[in-house]
């Protein structure tokens, strides 16, 4: 089965097809950027936010030590995208945007915060029994993302994830984020260029996606910044062509594990 969806690139929409990555033979986020993992979570109440960061943020940092063999991998926050968050904040809500969350400059900026130990960053140094300097003195940092639905498997607006390599360097530029979700977090994300043709990226979702499954995808990794290698995986929500918009609604938890490298 596969879909077709207009997606926002830089410059506006664009149709594409988007497959079924379930009958895909895609071969794991090492090379295309993303990869469909089973994973049952501790977690029983995805409202329970203390149950998450208590039970959930160890068990992802496991898992993503465990993937990027990494010394150690470091959860400090989450993000949940429902109707209740994306009434509080228009961030929150899903991102109908090709992008990739990270440019070239976001190494630096999260040694910084993992230094002044800032709300979460601290906790989870804590977690890991480290200090501050293992962060800032890391050799490598991979900025792995965990993608959860913990609502109804069918949604109005999944999320589509694009082989990264079919997505060069010229394909992506460094936009500025401004105070995140009022967070007060000012960062750079990559936007990603309309292809010439619609086929030139390819595109895959997981239809219907159990809470006992999650998608893991790259982000960031210094030791591809400033090669023709991509540490980007383009990501947005699309359309379900079968589902009215809040028929149901998404809903779903995203955490990000920096996996340090000594």
């Amino acid at each position: 089965m596969g879909w077709r969806s207009s997606l926002n690139y830089l410059q506006g929409p664009i149709e594409v097809e988007i497959a079924d990555g379930r009958r895909a033979d895609l071969p794991g986020w090492e090379e295309c950027g993303f990869e469909l993992l089973e994973h049952r979570a501790a977690v029983a109440d995805w409202a329970d936010d203390a149950a998450i960061e208590r039970d959930h943020y160890p068990e992802m940092e496991a898992l993503a030590a465990k993937l990027s063999g990494c010394d150690v991998a470091l959860v400090s926050g989450h993000i949940k995208r429902n109707v209740d968050e994306a009434a509080r904040h228009g961030d929150l809500g899903p991102i109908t945007f090709v992008h990739s969350d990270f440019a070239d400059s976001y190494g630096p900026q999260i040694k910084e915060r993992y230094r002044r130990a800032e709300p979460g960053f601290g906790e989870s140094l804590a977690r890991a029994g480290i200090s501050p300097d293992i962060v800032a003195d890391a050799a490598r940092i991979v900025i792995l993302q965990f993608w959860r639905n913990v609502g109804p498997p069918k949604m109005d607006l999944p999320l589509a994830f694009c082989d990264c390599r079919t997505v060069g360097r010229s394909g992506v530029q460094a936009i500025p984020v401004t105070n995140y979700a009022g967070g007060g977090f000012d960062f750079e994300a990559l936007g990603v260029t309309k292809p010439r043709q619609p086929d030139d990226h390819a595109w895959y979702t997981f239809e219907e996606l159990r809470v006992d499954e999650v998608v893991a995808f790259r982000t960031y990794d210094s030791d591809r910044v400033g090669t023709s290698l991509p540490y980007w995986t383009p990501h947005s929500a699309f359309r379900d062509p079968d589902v009215g918009l809040g028929r149901p609604s998404r809903s779903s938890i995203e955490l990000r594990a920096t996996c340090v490298f000594s």
